[in-house]
């Protein structure tokens, strides 16, 4: 095979112009290409006479296809291309887009038209981009031999400095916090706030105010300050500032006594109670003995040793504020209403009946003092007791101290029992219809209450001639 083509080349010379890569003129291109490109069809040559116009149309096919093949890369398919024939074909609108359009230059796009649409660098590049989520940085060391090191650098500490509390702004920041917590409860809350806060030296003063707010207040939010105060020792505050915080509420007992008369005894309480959970020592009693002149300190201080010395008796001093509101168990509960009913029919004063309700702290719970309200008109004789009832539930409605739902289900209550009250009180059912309709005419129980009230089926007379008539008598 290689004789054969060495014998060829010598019998047919190429010129050196032939073996160039430049492209022919137009006549060449137009001429010679289009009117022998018919001699290779599907890549097979045809058999054609031997001449150098077949070797220069071979040339040029392979040129063609060379500059398809580039533009075919940049444009991914669009523009020219080459037939199976070897012929030209163009765009869909007879248009040939530029091969490299500047617009190309700054494309991020795949020059081959290839990729899954991903950001660049994992999206950790572009300004203001540190890095790919997840890299953790180390700490940069500093350079000694940088012209800006300071050798104080390293040793500095950095923290967040509180400005300390001034003493005009206080109580504005102290008492909210301790309204607040007289209706949550939380002394964690409140130890986190006191935390936050540069209290300095103005510590002390946080118990004294605490204190002094509970005496205005009821005998359950004394009970949670003494909690507080318990809580706070240790944490936010020192044996040494509860000290001296009492000893300061000693000093203004005076001034403390004009806004509430019995202040001496409560702050007594307080200082038992706080000697009792061990936030002040036993001696502190001792310390005043002889030493004091103001009548009203003196007074807290005896009431102080008198409650500590009857804890040998058995009271207990942690109780010495009670259990306030729901805290109490239901028969306390449920006894106490009695008690305070019982006195109300013997005085007939509807404002202390309602101040003693009050004082209980459990308006969940006044449903219960209407069902024994009831109960005792469906058990008394005569109708002084259904008058005076009558007329206290009507007082404790228009007060707003028994609500709307509490009264309902008072009355809903006995609407229940009434069978087993009829036992004991024949009469139970008629004085029960009686009543309802007297409270509706009062007008704090509405007509579907009323309506709701169950009766005893009528009986009749089984003798002749009744004409149908109805036995009254029949309870």
């Amino acid at each position: 095979m290689a004789n054969d083509c060495e014998a060829w080349l010598n019998a047919n010379p190429l010129d050196a112009d032939d073996l160039s890569d430049s492209f022919q003129s137009g006549d060449e291109e137009n001429g010679i290409y289009t009117n022998n490109i018919k001699n290779e069809i599907n890549g097979n040559w045809i058999s054609a006479p031997t001449s150098s116009s077949s070797i220069h149309e071979a040339r040029l096919k392979a040129k063609a296809k060379r500059r398809l093949r580039k533009t075919s890369s940049r444009d991914s398919g669009r523009g020219d291309s080459l037939s199976d024939n070897g012929d030209v074909s163009r765009g869909t609108n007879g248009t040939v887009p530029p091969t490299s359009p500047k617009s190309k230059l700054l494309d991020r796009k795949s020059r081959a038209g290839k990729g899954r649409g991903l950001p660049k660098k994992g999206g950790a590049g572009g300004k203001g981009v540190w890095g790919p989520p997840g890299e953790v940085y180390d700490l940069e060391e500093v350079d000694v031999k940088d012209p800006n090191y300071d050798e104080a650098q390293e040793s500095c500490v950095y923290a967040t400095v509180v400005p300390p509390l001034e003493e005009g702004d206080f109580e504005k920041t102290i008492t909210p916090i301790v309204q607040e917590y007289f209706e949550h409860g939380d002394t964690n809350e409140v130890a986190e706030l006191l935390a936050e806060l540069n209290l300095g030296s103005m510590s002390s003063g946080v118990p004294v105010l605490a204190v002094s707010l509970a005496l205005e207040a009821k005998a359950s939010h004394r009970e949670l300050t003494s909690r507080l105060l318990t809580y706070l020792c240790g944490r936010v505050l020192s044996h040494k500032d509860v000290e001296s915080s009492f000893d300061k509420l000693l000093r203004e007992l005076p001034d403390l006594v004009l806004d509430t008369p019995g202040a001496a005894q409560l702050v007594g309480q307080f200082i038992a109670r706080a000697v009792r959970d061990k936030i002040l020592s036993k001696s502190y009693l001792d310390g005043y003995k002889g030493r004091v002149d103001c009548v009203h300190a003196r007074a807290a201080l005896d009431r102080a040793a008198v409650l500590l010395k009857m804890r040998m008796d058995g009271l207990r001093v942690d109780k010495v504020w009670g259990a306030g509101g729901g805290q109490r168990p239901v028969t306390q509960l449920v006894k106490e209403m009695t008690l305070l009913l019982k006195e109300y029919i013997l005085s007939g004063d509807n404002q202390e009946a309602e101040r003693c309700l009050r004082e209980l702290e459990v308006p969940h719970f006044h449903h219960e003092f209407v069902y024994e309200a009831v109960v005792m008109v469906l058990e008394s004789k005569g109708e002084k007791t259904l008058k005076m009832v009558l007329q206290l539930l009507k007082f404790l409605w228009v007060s707003s101290v028994i609500t709307v739902d509490q009264m309902r289900r008072g009355y809903e209550r006995v609407y229940m029992d009434i069978a087993e009250i009829n036992i004991d009180v024949p009469r139970a059912y008629f004085i029960l219809e009686h009543f309802v309709d007297k409270s509706f005419s009062a007008g704090f129980i509405c007509e579907n209450l009323r309506d709701l009230c169950p009766s005893r089926g009528r009986k009749r007379f089984v003798s002749e001639g009744d004409g149908g008539r109805f036995k009254l008598e029949s309870y």
